[in-house]
């Protein structure tokens, strides 16, 4: 008897009750769950990682750099299929630097905890606090009270909260401005409906603003020599290696990151506009941002209260920290007290310290903050953040650094006028896939000995180079404002490729433009070097 005779049986006899029927899961529907999508892109990292593990050799004999090159090709598999969590990829590298022979255990997790990581974990307990207290939303009604219009112009609200982080970051680092323009860019968001009766109006809006938050921050901080740690480390390298050339001041740098941020900016907007803020999105916007609410809503909020003033007070200390602990080179900022030990994760951990200490005047003995309200840290921003870190440093320590020198040669053939573009483009490459500082450190040496060899001012490729490794839009692990923006939940890496990839081009053109004409005079790259070689590499 088979099986559909024994089921019409046993549902012909009324003794019986009726059963569902379980037939056996067929072969084929096992091999389909199986290979799914996702599963595919599970499998695709490691046999990507064996491939190159077998057929690649970048030495002349299989070494760290062939397996480093291999690790990569695996986890941005999986970071740009998404095929496993992020933080959980992020983590992968704690195990796969150690078995491909990369890293040592304990090197690879010093690599998840530097000053940069305690820059951001202070931070976010920062901007914790100002989310408790509600201060985002003050200074979002605020922004969006100056900057909405009767009727509601997106364009010109997007450009409002841009121009806002682009200022700020050029007096603090671009991470700490992402971290903290990003609760009062996601405090206006929070006004418009979210899931399934979100219109697609409204959502390309959020990626705007999210987009512009992470964007502006990164070109603001290229106008300044504070606004970014490679623009330092550039000078740095600039004073090693030419000790009797004039230096780099800030007011130097100013007149040359100034305008070139401005244009870069000005192209940003541009692409944003054109991208997502589409014809009929004030009419879908005003709903939620009608100008006599907001200050309705604004005046609701009465007087700030002591625990607002005193987060918003160690906020602007520790602005005023990261702002002065490095100066310039004739003015040394209070880092020199601790002879150069201090670092900005330094101050930003203490101001942080400071939340759980002072009195919020609420309830008796009630403070700041405590760590229940921290309970919202964003982990999966450290890991990911650690994973950078990991990768840069095994990029240098595994060899394949110099693979990647070697395989910039080809400048010294490049015409005069394609230098500064051919630069930027390959530094704005590799950024991508190390961190900012990581780049400049590891592109500009060999781009003073290019220029050695081209008898061209070293400035000339030594800038595009500096200023390329800031390009990082594509990939949240460029930069950590892209993280900062990524963990919203507004955005995704297409988003970040789709307007990436022409702010990149915008602005290797406005970088190719004004570094043979503004930047030559600024920088007096005509003018014949002295002492070209004396302290060359």
């Amino acid at each position: 008897m088979d099986g559909n005779q024994m089921a019409q049986s046993t549902s012909d006899d009324p003794r019986v009750p009726l059963l569902p029927i379980h037939r056996p899961q067929s072969f084929n529907s096992c091999i389909q769950s199986i290979f799914t999508l996702n599963n595919f892109f599970i499998l695709l990292g490691p046999l990507l990682c064996g491939i190159i593990c077998l057929c690649v050799d970048l030495n002349g004999g299989r070494d760290a750099s062939t397996n480093m090159l291999a690790v990569l090709v695996w986890v941005f598999t999986w970071w740009l299929t998404e095929a496993v969590p992020m933080p959980i990829t992020s983590m992968s590298l704690l195990f796969l630097f150690p078995l491909f022979g990369i890293a040592d255990a304990d090197d690879v997790a010093h690599s998840y905890m530097d000053d940069v990581i305690t820059l951001v974990l202070g931070s976010f307990i920062l901007a914790l606090a100002v989310e408790h207290y509600n201060i985002h939303r003050r200074l979002a009604l605020n922004i969006t009270v100056l900057f909405c219009g009767d009727p509601l112009n997106p364009p010109f609200l997007l450009l409002g909260i841009c121009a806002t982080t682009a200022f700020v970051s050029m007096w603090m680092h671009n991470v700490a401005a992402a971290v903290m323009m990003m609760p009062v860019a996601t405090g206006i968001l929070q006004r418009f409906p979210t899931g399934p009766t979100q219109s697609n109006l409204v959502s390309k809006f959020c990626k705007a603003v999210v987009l512009g938050v992470i964007y502006s921050a990164a070109v603001g901080g290229m106008s300044t020599l504070t606004g970014t740690g490679v623009n330092l480390i550039l000078v740095g390298m600039w004073k090693s290696y030419f000790p009797e050339a004039d230096p780099i001041s800030f007011n130097t740098w100013f007149f040359f990151g100034f305008p070139l941020a401005v244009l870069i900016f000005i192209a940003l907007w541009g692409i944003l506009c054109c991208l997502y803020c589409r014809k009929g999105s004030g009419e879908a916007l005003s709903v939620y941002l009608n100008k006599a609410h907001l200050k309705r809503e604004l005046e609701l909020l009465g007087p700030m209260a002591f625990a607002e003033k005193m987060v918003l007070a160690v906020f602007s200390i520790l602005i005023v920290l990261w702002m002065t602990r490095t100066i310039t080179d004739d003015i040394p900022g209070w880092g020199t007290l601790f002879n150069g030990r201090a670092g900005d994760g330094t101050a930003s951990v203490l101001m942080a310290t400071l939340l759980f200490i002072i009195p919020n005047k609420k309830q008796p003995g009630e403070k700041l903050m405590d760590w229940n309200k921290c309970k919202k840290l964003p982990w999966n921003i450290i890991l990911l953040l650690g994973a950078g870190f990991a990768i840069a440093d095994g990029v240098r320590t595994s060899g394949l650094a110099d693979v990647l020198s070697k395989a910039l040669d080809f400048l010294e053939k490049v015409p005069y006028l394609a230098i500064a573009p051919a630069v930027c483009l390959i530094s704005g490459a590799i950024t991508e896939f190390t961190s900012n500082n990581a780049t400049t450190t590891l592109v500009v040496p060999l781009l003073i000995q290019i220029a050695q060899t081209m008898h061209l001012h070293p400035l000339l490729l030594m800038v595009p180079g500096a200023i390329g490794a800031q390009f990082s839009f594509l990939l949240p692990t460029g930069t950590p404002s892209n993280i900062v923006g990524f963990t919203t939940g507004h955005i995704e890496i297409k988003d970040m490729i789709k307007t990436g990839v022409p702010l990149k081009i915008a602005g290797t053109v406005v970088l190719s433009l004004l570094m043979p004409t503004l930047g030559a005079i600024v920088f007096k790259a005509n003018e014949p070097l002295l002492n070209f070689s004396k302290n060359s590499l």
